[in-house]
């Protein structure tokens, strides 16, 4: 069948219309509701809100007009909800090639700090930007999905078959996501291209494709020095703080005065190639690698080199401490000596180490030789490898800069982030001949996880477009034989062999 060239101004206009006028609206609602990941709502099933932004997309997606679409929210028992959804080839398209397109609708907590017009579940419209929770990280990605497909069907372009997973699961580390690919492997079939719509961005004037992914091991350690707290005058000086005692365990795993992370076992070698496009990424952004974090006045970053700043933040160990237990407020701190300090670590781990193995070394580390015979303990809630893109296929790589050409009129970026999207490293070893395509709207201060987190509109139109190109040109490659090979890992199911990451 003869399919027309595909059109760039078309789909800039069919795109632009939609999200003006029915994906923002929609995503409007979306941040209304406080779905949060389960672990941040232990009753997220009593409260409803997972199963409300679920019915949400749900409705919208069955409302489009897409040829052959099969919209169903799968429920596996005791895990959270998954939308898929099946898309069968049109205007030529082969039905034995698949392009499957990732998305989640989960989302972090609330976080203080927000502006006082605004909140994580107050949508605020001001200019280019949809201020609340989740627009951007990830409420977008059924949208952006299928209103790239229906820009080339309006066009009558030829695409393979697409399949849209949206999980409800991520951002407590996808724990859930195994079993369901388990559970649709048959009918997902082996997707040759996987686009992400889940990562980030240096700049909102070009596209960027994401090359690497940290891994992530972090949990609770807990300090215990006393069955309750007692008075300071009397004790302190006789028995030690735990706050001192969980210091000096962090000491053995973080150098204080650089943040260098002090476990050698921690470290990968660096490829080349990611350091030469760390040092072009430097060059395109110059100080924008560190002026996109709102740092107070007088604050300078870790290092003057923005090249080592970029692979500090893609490709080696970094802790933050992000949740503290054990202290009182300051307004009801008494002069009592605690009985125990609890802190949550969250180690980034570069996107080649085995986070089983870092979680050892980091409970090796920690629990071995309390001092003063402190009750120590570490849960660990996460282990999760990341993941490092395989090389980019030709057709792939002129696919992307094409888009990126089309609608910024300037050249894609490659570059690694330094978050985990667990999905990436499970999808990458099910289907070891796939290609990907991970990128995103989080671009500088958009501030995911954080206070005053927005979507850039303009940005979500353009990647649209981008993708609505690339499963084009995934078409084009397909009937020339170069998207073929593709076969799924044999051996275990998938949930039995990614149990790490719960």
């Amino acid at each position: 069948m003869h399919t027309p060239h595909f059109d760039a101004a078309g789909v800039r206009e069919f795109v632009a219309r939609k999200w003006d006028e029915e994906i923002v609206p929609q995503l409007v609602e979306y941040i209304r509701i406080p779905n949060k990941s389960p672990m941040f709502d232990a009753d997220w099933v009593k409260n409803g809100h997972m199963d409300r932004a679920v019915a949400l997309m749900e409705s919208w997606a069955r409302a489009q007009p897409i040829l052959g679409m099969q919209v169903e929210v799968v429920r596996l028992e005791g895990r959270t909800p998954l939308i898929f959804i099946d898309i069968p080839a049109a205007n030529g398209g082969r039905d034995d090639d698949c392009v499957l397109l990732y998305g989640h609708l989960d989302k972090q907590p609330e976080m203080t700090g927000w502006d006082a017009d605004k909140g994580p579940w107050i949508p605020v419209l001001q200019g280019d930007r949809l201020y609340g929770r989740g627009g951007a990280d990830d409420g977008y990605a059924i949208y952006g999905s299928l209103a790239a497909i229906m820009a080339l069907q309006a066009q009558r372009a030829a695409h393979a078959r697409c399949v849209v997973l949206i999980e409800a699961c991520e951002e407590s580390g996808s724990y859930d996501l195994p079993y369901y690919v388990d559970h649709l492997a048959e009918r997902i079939g082996k997707p040759s291209l996987v686009v992400c719509l889940d990562s980030g961005c240096g700049n909102y004037e070009q596209l960027w494709c994401t090359t690497s992914l940290r891994g992530l091991a972090g949990g609770n350690l807990t300090v215990k020095v006393l069955s309750e707290g007692v008075h300071s005058g009397d004790a302190s000086g006789i028995v030690p703080s735990s706050f001192r005692i969980i210091r000096d365990l962090l000491s053995r795993i973080e150098d204080e005065d650089t943040g260098r992370i002090l476990l050698d076992g921690l470290y990968v070698e660096i490829p080349a190639e990611r350091r030469a496009q760390a040092q072009k990424v430097a060059e395109v952004l110059g100080s924008e690698v560190y002026d996109k974090f709102p740092l107070l006045s007088g604050m300078v970053p870790m290092s003057d080199d923005l090249a080592e700043l970029v692979l500090n933040r893609t490709w080696r160990p970094a802790l933050s401490i992000t949740g503290v237990d054990g202290i009182p407020p300051l307004d009801s701190a008494g002069n009592v000596l605690r009985p125990y300090t609890a802190l949550k670590l969250s180690l980034r781990l570069p996107p080649t180490l085995d986070g089983k193995r870092a979680g050892e070394l980091l409970q090796d580390a920690l629990l071995r030789d309390p001092p003063y015979g402190a009750h120590v303990s570490l849960t660990l809630e996460k282990a999760s490898s990341g993941w490092n893109a395989p090389a980019l296929a030709p057709w792939l790589e002129a696919a992307i800069e094409q888009s990126s050409q089309d609608f910024f009129g300037k050249p894609a970026m490659y570059m690694g982030e330094g978050g985990t999207i667990p999905f990436m490293g499970m999808l990458g070893e099910k289907f070891p001949g796939a290609q990907f395509m991970i990128t995103g709207v989080l671009g500088p201060h958009s501030n995911a996880h954080g206070p005053n987190e927005f979507l850039h509109i303009p940005m979500g139109k353009a990647v649209t477009a981008c993708v609505a190109r690339v499963v084009s040109e995934h078409h084009a490659a397909s009937l020339r034989g170069e998207t073929t090979g593709v076969a799924a890992n044999p051996g275990n199911s998938y949930a039995d062999t990614h149990r790490a990451c719960c």
